[in-house]
């Protein structure tokens, strides 16, 4: 088996957690709210890195549900409806290595621009 290739994906009980698990027993817990801010989807990323989006107020988002793509990827459904980003292994990789990383420059870029990573209140 591809190291690669998880061997485990496991959703927490409150839908905020998705623990990955490699053929080479690399193990990585991913936030969904990072999951859903760095979504693959051209909606999230655009078509070229000047045109990458920050959603704000997904703090508490949760994953509804995880559906195979071939074996090289899965979908994520958030409860906020997002499900266009297909998140390749070597993606959900390299998110896991970068998690840290990513969220703090989530969180500057929310600071730049005035926005909260909490959910607007209703």
């Amino acid at each position: 088996m591809n190291s690669r290739t998880p061997t485990e994906l496991r959703l927490s009980k409150n839908k905020r957690l998705l623990t990955i698990v490699f053929g080479d027993d690399e193990r990585f817990e991913i936030s969904a709210e990072l999951l859903r801010v760095e979504s693959p989807s051209a909606e999230v990323q655009g078509h070229d890195p000047s045109q990458k989006k920050i959603i704000p107020g997904k703090r508490k988002v949760e994953i509804m549900k995880i559906e195979p793509v071939g074996n090289y990827a899965v979908r994520l459904t958030f409860d906020d409806m997002h499900d266009t980003g297909i998140y390749s292994w070597e993606s959900l990789h390299n998110m896991g290595l970068k998690a840290d990383a990513l969220m703090k420059v989530y969180e500057e870029k929310l600071l730049e621009q005035d926005l909260t990573r909490d959910p607007a209140m209703r």
